[in-house]
């Protein structure tokens, strides 16, 4: 299995080509809009909402994004289209309006988000909205997690759509997992087992020999989240491509 090459060739721009001075909320129809427009690869979050919906949203909680409070997870879909999005003035769209947007023009990097924080094995139901949504979709198209149960899931429900793993550093104090988990996640011990083809790998932790051996394996390898020129050059040292944000990363013909 392998990513179509536009996963190489075109920058992803994390969460859509987001900036709310400009209307553009990320994970928004304008941000993905926009992103198109640029010419650029996309990347969104998914959640899951309480009818089961894979809905196009970064957090656990509606707070920062909408102002609204609880979890996205208790609420409906289709509340949850009605929920605006602060910085614009749309509501949270679901995963097959985000597809029939985009429609193939770019690739597409869907994230499935962890549902309970503990990077375990109680997964299912947004990676099966996930398969679902994505099945006869004619475009590049690939889904990554945190979460490797995630990862071996999709391996289930749709092992034809390319996948891999978001990795980091896993430092103690920027993880609120037990230091044995980030232990174990920290090296990647379960590329091969989910029928991984990439990562999406922490930035400032691409020296990792790790990431050189999955590299010289012929992983491609990713990387979160650049945030200016500076960032992107010293990234592609190591990084077939970048996922972005907060300035215009540079399209490579």
């Amino acid at each position: 299995m392998t990513l179509a090459r536009g996963f190489y060739d075109r920058p992803m721009a994390h969460r859509g080509l987001h900036d709310v001075s400009d209307g553009r909320p990320e994970n928004s129809r304008a941000a993905i809009l926009a992103a198109i427009q640029a010419g650029y690869g996309i990347e969104i979050d998914v959640q899951l909402s309480a009818d089961g919906a894979a809905m196009v949203f970064h957090d656990y909680a509606l707070e920062r994004l909408t102002g609204q409070r609880g979890p996205l997870r208790l609420r409906q879909a289709d509340d949850l289209a009605r929920v605006s999005l602060l910085g614009g003035d749309e509501g949270i769209p679901d995963l097959p309006e985000v597809l029939k947007l985009i429609d193939g023009r770019v690739p597409l990097l869907i994230e499935i988000k962890d549902q309970d924080g503990g990077m375990g094995p109680d997964v299912g139901p947004l990676e099966q909205a996930t398969a679902q949504a994505v099945r006869g979709y004619d475009g590049p198209v690939a889904v990554m997690s945190f979460n490797p149960y995630s990862v071996a899931k999709m391996a289930e429900f749709a092992p034809d759509v390319p996948r891999g793993i978001v990795t980091s550093a896993y430092r103690y104090e920027d993880w609120p997992l037990p230091r044995r988990t980030c232990d174990l996640l920290r090296d990647i011990p379960d590329y091969d087992r989910v029928g991984a083809c990439f990562i999406s790998h922490e930035m400032n932790d691409l020296s990792r020999p790790r990431v050189a051996h999955l590299k010289a394996q012929g992983a491609m390898i990713l990387c979160w989240t650049v945030r200016s020129p500076e960032e992107e050059e010293e990234a592609r040292e190591v990084a077939d491509n970048i996922t972005f944000e907060g300035y215009d990363a540079a399209l490579h013909p």
